[in-house]
């Protein structure tokens, strides 16, 4: 467990800056780029379909006015054999759209989440102590999922009934320009109330999309810690707290259901109107003669084509607007600048750090010059957490590092594997600045087993051997015996392929610290740190591990956090941590003669340790 209690307010969502829907899904495209073929071909194909639609009113208006008027039964049969035709090419045109888009937009989908999860794994640990998991996972799944529904439907349609809209408001007007400023009259009205009912739906669709992100931390956090709430009979709180966040996310749904028919209505509602209007001074200029029949049918059925474009804006704003939404959220994590891959390079003017005299130089090892480091998101004017951190860890040597709970102990060990980087000062490993190392490099020279051990669902060799990138099964029986875990191994229903389970929970807290332990020592490290390993075994299993564990230890440099007797005998020497300074530096021994904290730190065990 972390010496510091470190908590972070979660990422802003109260707040509504003004932003363009377009200029967020244009932050799509990138990802969209490779298809984008298809995406127009599908585009041009929609809108093809969408003008044949609008040819058929003509065709319609050619029967009426020649065939009909004039009883011609030929003429009326190759008229409905146009219309047979350009129904089904618009149908099999519709079809051919779906077709180029569904196989590519699947891809896109998977290349933005293939690129979020890669950035996921970049991002410096302070980003994830911020983030909560279901807020992660929810940008993962069901914000990429609307992005792809959008690109799949929404947008095209957008594009095909803009086009529709234009080429049958023309012929509107090429056909009866006075009825159509009547079916016109409706879009200056319907322009404003969609600008309206897009802010809205904006802010909506956002709370809606947090909402269910929050709603999903909990449910993952319910399964992951079901012997928690078990245990403490908490299921009744938990399952208040599940309510109360359905019954929030159920209300946002219904605000935005309620604003969604709220559009509709007006979108269905006006056009209506002014087609009833449209119908009624129509039919007076074709009873005055002015008008003919064959026209009057083209126009109203032109203007009832375009009923659907129409009264469609709303959903489809509706949709674009939760893309927008779920877009936002998705470039709100791959906007966080990730952990610098390349190396730094150092300061020409500034000297490289030397250990301390009495180390000798050009001395390698592990070397803390001056360290000093804050959260980065605590506030500007608090203490740092570790100030001037001085320390020398020669090579092959074994530093045991005590202090009392929250002296940042964790935090420290936490700067060697750069899973946090100083505030100030420099870190050196084997002369070399940490900083102008890349982080592969860093992470193929030190190991970490921490107090807290992590197993993912997979097999035992798969969790042990992501320790070591080039690690062989001779390395994982090594490890598995430095961690005196071959034998419950062994004793697994398939040995090392059994699958542990998520986090673990299959096995006892002993058995997952031995595995982790099993971890961090199967790619024998140059440098070794270890968070208070042995926490959870009992004393026999303890002293076994021990043993095995000073074999690998006089082979590596190893900073080893300890906090009980048994675990600093370990060590060549000991530092002791308080106040987030290094106070005192020896053998435990000396530390036991000398340093009253220390020796209050290791009473109760002293003795037998002595």
């Amino acid at each position: 467990m972390a010496d510091t209690a470190h908590t972070s307010p979660p990422p802003d969502r109260t707040a509504s800056p003004q932003r363009s829907a377009v200029r967020s899904l244009l932050r799509v495209w990138p990802f969209a780029r490779p298809v984008r073929v298809r995406l127009f071909t599908a585009a041009f194909v929609g809108v093809l379909a969408s003008c044949i639609g609008l040819v058929i009113p003509l065709v319609l208006k050619w029967m009426v006015d020649g065939p009909v008027a004039e009883r011609d039964q030929g003429g009326v049969w190759l008229g409905g054999a146009y219309l047979l035709l350009l129904g089904v090419a618009e149908a099999l045109l519709f079809g051919l759209r779906r077709r180029l888009v569904a196989r590519p937009l699947a891809g896109v989908e998977a290349a933005m989440r293939d690129a979020l999860y890669r950035h996921l794994q970049r991002l410096p640990v302070a980003f994830h102590d911020r983030w909560s998991s279901g807020q992660l996972l929810s940008r993962g799944t069901t914000d990429l999922h609307l992005v792809r529904l959008f690109l799949a439907f929404p947008l095209t349609f957008l594009l095909v009934n803009a086009t529709t809209i234009l080429v049958g408001a023309v012929l509107l007007l090429a056909q009866r320009w006075s009825l159509g400023l009547v079916l016109l009259a409706p879009v200056v009205p319907l322009m404003v109330l969609c600008s309206v009912f897009e802010a809205k739906y904006g802010r909506a669709a956002r709370r809606t999309q947090d909402q269910l992100g929050d709603l999903t931390t909990v449910v993952e956090e319910s399964v992951l810690g079901i012997r928690i709430i078990k245990g403490f009979g908490r299921h009744r709180s938990q399952a208040r707290a599940f309510r109360e966040l359905t019954h929030a996310l159920r209300t946002s749904e219904l605000r935005k259901a309620r604003l969604l028919a709220w559009i509709l209505g007006f979108n269905t509602t006006l056009p209506e109107i002014a087609i009833g209007g449209a119908l009624v001074l129509g039919t007076l200029q074709v009873a005055d003669g002015v008008l003919s029949a064959g026209t009057l049918v083209a126009f109203l059925s032109t203007a009832l084509a375009l009923r659907w474009p129409v009264e469609s804006i709303g959903f489809l704003l509706a949709m674009g607007n939760e893309a927008a939404t779920a877009s936002d959220r998705y470039f709100e994590v791959m906007d966080v600048p990730a952990m610098e891959e390349h190396p730094k390079k150092p300061a020409p003017k500034e000297p490289a750090a030397q250990p301390p005299a009495s180390a000798g130089p050009g001395s390698g090892g592990l070397v803390f010059s001056g360290v000093e480091f804050r959260y980065p998101d605590a506030p500007p004017d608090s203490p740092p957490l570790l100030k001037d951190i001085t320390l020398y860890i020669r090579p092959g040597e074994t530093m045991a590092l005590v202090g009392a709970t929250g002296s940042g102990k964790t935090t420290l060990t936490a700067l060697v594997p750069r899973l946090y980087d100083p505030t100030a000062g420099r870190i050196s490993l084997d002369g070399r600045d940490l900083a102008t190392l890349g982080r592969d490099e860093v992470r193929a020279l030190v190991a970490v087993a921490f107090e807290e051990p992590t197993l993912f669902s997979a097999t035992v060799a798969e969790n042990v051997l992501m320790g070591g990138e080039h690690a062989q099964e001779s390395d994982l029986r090594r490890a598995l015996a430095v961690a005196q875990a071959e034998g419950f191994v062994g004793a697994l229903p398939e040995g090392s392929a059994t699958q542990v389970g998520e986090q673990g929970l299959s096995l006892s807290g002993g058995q997952r610290q031995r595995l982790a332990l099993a971890r961090a020592v199967v790619g024998r490290p140059r440098f070794l740190i270890l968070d208070d390993p042995l926490s959870a075994l009992d004393v026999h299993t303890e002293a076994q591990v021990e043993a095995a564990l000073r074999r690998v230890l006089a082979t590596t440099t190893a900073l080893v956090v300890a906090h009980r007797p048994s675990t600093v005998l370990l060590a060549d020497r000991v530092a002791l941590l308080s106040g987030g300074r290094i106070a005192a530096v020896g053998t435990h021994q000396q530390l036991l003669r000398d340093n009253p904290e220390y020796t209050t730190l290791m009473s109760g065990e002293g003795e037998a340790a002595r």
